[in-house]
């Protein structure tokens, strides 16, 4: 059985997230789907990357990953197919695809060329549904990347880059999850060699100045205490045992953070 995920900022009020699974189903019927969100905030890229980017890892070889956050759909952008040894991602060419496919090593990146993948009567602002879902599902189906189109090496590159400078590193919010936890554009394998686990870190953000202790997990505070720690997708977050950072903060996806080294 194949497995196709969907990843988008549609959320589930409309009938959005509906259509492109139908479009799915009636090409490639033993595919098994696999919601993984539909709730990035509206138009972010950087947290649509991260979500893919941490969710990846965890599905089998072979999975084919849908991921629409496309601010720019019906422009000049392209649609493109990631091809990776290990699996295979179908979306914008925005750089939203890129962190996930890079974590997965090696790729090859090809721009969607080939209107007999899509759906017949394609629209200007529905992509996921029209170019995306239907070409995720041949390619469950077993239609080589290379007849859906031509390899390009001018995609769209991003990453989640941090600046270190004066004594500070400088990055931002990349998710809140549903807990209220801020995670931070920094990476685990920097935090550790920089900090140390019960160490006071100096943060700021939106003007304001807080210190928090850096700890193994939330439960090394009190309740509805401040604390820094490396959370479950491998990347630094501003937490509260048993509350909300988020709201305690003030912040939200896209605000600038900026730690004291």
């Amino acid at each position: 059985m194949s497995v196709v995920t969907l990843l988008t900022d549609f959320g589930d009020e409309d009938a959005y997230v509906a259509e492109m699974k139908g479009v799915i189903l009636g090409i490639v019927e033993d595919v098994r789907i696999v919601d993984i969100s539909h709730k990035v905030t509206p138009y972010s890229i950087d947290e649509g990357a991260f979500l893919l980017l941490t969710a990846v890892p965890y599905f089998p070889k072979g999975t084919v990953h849908v991921a629409v956050v496309d601010p720019g759909v019906g422009t000049s952008r392209r649609g493109i197919v990631v091809e990776t040894e290990v699996c295979t991602f179908v979306g914008p060419d925005n750089g939203l695809l890129i962190p996930a496919a890079k974590r997965c090593g090696v790729f090859r990146v090809f721009e969607i060329t080939s209107t007999g993948y899509m759906l017949p009567s394609k629209t200007h602002t529905f992509h996921g549904r029209d170019v995306f879902a239907p070409v995720a599902a041949y390619i469950a189906k077993g239609v080589d990347v290379e007849e859906i189109g031509r390899r390009i090496e001018d995609y769209v590159d991003f990453d989640f880059n941090f600046v270190v400078k004066n004594e500070k590193i400088i990055s931002k919010v990349l998710h809140v999850d549903r807990f209220g936890n801020v995670v931070i554009g920094v990476n685990d394998d920097f935090v550790v060699k920089r900090f140390r686990y019960g160490e006071k870190i100096r943060f700021l953000v939106k003007g304001r100045e807080y210190v928090a202790p850096f700890l193994k997990s939330y439960g090394f505070v009190e309740k509805n205490e401040l604390l820094l720690t490396v959370g479950g997708t491998g990347f630094l977050e501003v937490s509260v045992n048993q509350g909300s950072a988020a709201e305690k903060l003030d912040v939200e996806v896209g605000e600038v953070f900026t730690l004291f080294l």
